[in-house]
């Protein structure tokens, strides 16, 4: 998750605490967007998979299934984190885990300039970014996302449900901009959205000078 200055920093690791949290919002989340990974990673024919993770924060989705996942030593992934402490705590989970072709980066995920060397990727992960967008935003980074992405990659993307739902017009954007949905999950009595869609349309040639989005949320709707 993004943040900037010793506050929002503050406030983003607390915010992270909430996936330890047995049957919270977050916690349940997680699960789907893991099984998602899980399945995507399956599917990847033999050879290299290079994953982007956008605002990864600890990591926590894409490192806890490699961890034990038969594909492992095949991803070469790029974590792209502002806040320092969080991206500490995935690179040192990564360390531990002896994943040696994750590669833990502070910086701004909202410039395309992140994923130079791991774009094209065969998985996009965009998990705690659509929520703290506005709507202009969503759409340009999905329309965008098609610079990042591998002919048939899997991007999987999460967003509250909170009235007004912007999760059917995303899904929209997503079909506009040349993806197939492959699903969309979420879980009754939460807010929780969790979307995975594939790359069936023509792609565009990767360009490390464009700005995705301005994060300007607090994540506090993913709670719900």
């Amino acid at each position: 998750m993004e943040g900037s200055g010793s506050a929002p920093e503050r406030h983003w690791v607390d915010w992270h605490r909430q996936y330890d949290v047995a049957g919270s919002s977050l916690h349940r989340r997680l699960a789907l967007v893991q099984r998602r990974i899980r399945q995507t990673l399956d599917a990847q024919p033999a050879g290299e998979i290079r994953v982007l993770s956008m605002c990864a924060g600890q990591g926590r989705d894409i490192l806890g299934v490699l961890a034990d996942h038969p594909r492992r030593d095949d991803v070469r992934a790029r974590l792209v984190e502002l806040d320092p402490a969080l991206a500490a705590d995935a690179g040192h989970e990564a360390r531990s885990a002896g994943l040696g072709g994750v590669e833990v980066v502070v910086g701004d995920a909202s410039g395309t300039g992140m994923y130079e060397g791991v774009a094209p990727a065969h998985l996009a992960l965009v998990c705690g970014v659509f929520g703290n967008l506005g709507d202009a935003d969503v759409r340009h980074t999905i329309e965008q996302l098609r610079r990042l992405c591998e002919p048939g990659a899997t991007v999987i993307w999460t967003r509250h449900r909170r009235s007004p739902d912007l999760t059917p017009s995303i899904r929209s954007w997503f079909a506009e901009a040349g993806f197939e949905e492959v699903g969309f999950d979420g879980e009754d009595g939460f807010l929780i959205g969790v979307g995975t869609h594939r790359l069936v349309g023509p792609t565009l040639p990767y360009l490390p000078d464009i700005r995705l989005f301005d994060f300007v949320g607090d994540g506090e709707d993913a709670h719900r």
